[in-house]
């Protein structure tokens, strides 16, 4: 079992509005990477993005005196390994799902992170919150409808997605939490460059066919020559993932995790309106139905929040 040295929540309104503002930012850099998944490869991105929001970072590390300075590089490492294995699993389900759909798939994690909080750090999850655990499921179950003519294997991408994503956010909370936000955010930028290099060159010395190359372009395509416009659109999803990851970092460093991942539920109404304006994905019935009941079960699972409110105020005021 994990045990951090200090993993009492404290600071959970300031955590709040950081992780909605950080959803709300990676929402639209998600569906501006849907929109240049026909055009690049997701090494691509993965190596443009982080190029450029490691000087954005790195200029906000060295401006705030905080430096490069790490506590436990070995858990840094560690956290941004699972969550490049969870971006790359993400990325590549985008051009055959809907932007709604990953996303729920996805957002199993708030869920997940409830029960491995219990679990692994010793957070409690009560009868109210095991309600909306379920509730939370069925939703999902509602969207995805398994068994159907609407049902893709590629959903199992966002889902396992979902498996590493809620490990990185327990190891934020468990073994980083005396890491600077921006220096998390710095390690994984880091670790995209590196994994998108060492994709890349594995690709060109194994020299896959034109036929396999083409089954899948975004994943095992050729890098594609970059305009104004594709540098416009690596530059927009730079900065706003340098906000992204910087922000979740600190949202998770400072509230229990089972309540920043309520308000992680924010990103589903986000990625909602953008698959809605840039790519017309209008939800079925029984998908508004099922984003219902996630709804739902974010606030069960909120339920300790305002009973935790006074005493932490009055602990960090």
């Amino acid at each position: 079992m994990m045990q951090g040295d200090d993993v009492k929540p404290n600071h959970t309104g300031r955590g709040v509005s950081t992780i909605l503002a950080s959803v709300a930012a990676m929402a639209f850099a998600d569906a501006v990477v849907k929109l240049v998944s026909a055009d690049l490869t997701v090494w691509q991105v993965f190596v443009t993005r982080s190029f450029v929001a490691i000087p954005i970072i790195a200029a906000l590390l060295f401006a705030s005196g905080v430096g490069l300075r790490f506590q436990s590089p070995k858990w840094a490492i560690i956290r941004s390994g699972l969550l490049v294995l969870a971006w790359l699993l993400f990325y590549a389900a985008l051009p055959v799902l809907s932007l709604s759909v990953a996303a729920v798939a996805v957002y199993t994690t708030p869920i997940m992170i409830a029960l491995l909080s219990a679990a692994l750090i010793g957070e409690p999850v009560s009868g109210r919150q095991w309600t909306g655990v379920v509730l939370g499921f069925l939703g999902v179950l509602a969207i995805l409808k398994p068994g159907s003519d609407g049902f893709s294997w590629f959903v199992l991408l966002p889902l396992l997605c979902a498996v590493f994503y809620a490990f990185a956010m327990i190891l934020t909370r468990s073994k980083c939490q005396a890491e600077a936000p921006l220096t998390l955010a710095l390690s994984l930028h880091s670790s995209f460059v590196v994994a998108g290099l060492i994709a890349t060159l594995v690709l060109a010395v194994i020299g896959l066919d034109t036929e396999t190359r083409s089954a899948y372009p975004f994943l095992l395509g050729d890098w594609a020559p970059m305009g104004m416009r594709e540098w416009g659109l690596m530059v927009l999803i730079g900065v706003l993932s340098a906000v992204y990851f910087a922000g979740v970092a600190y949202a998770y460093q400072v509230a229990a995790p089972s309540i920043i991942a309520t308000f992680d539920y924010a990103y589903l109404v986000s990625a909602a309106i953008w698959g809605i304006v840039l790519f017309a994905e209008i939800p079925d019935l029984l998908t508004v139905c099922g984003m219902v009941l996630i709804t739902m079960a974010g606030l069960l699972v909120a339920g300790p929040f305002s009973k935790r409110v006074p005493e932490k105020l009055s602990e960090t005021a």
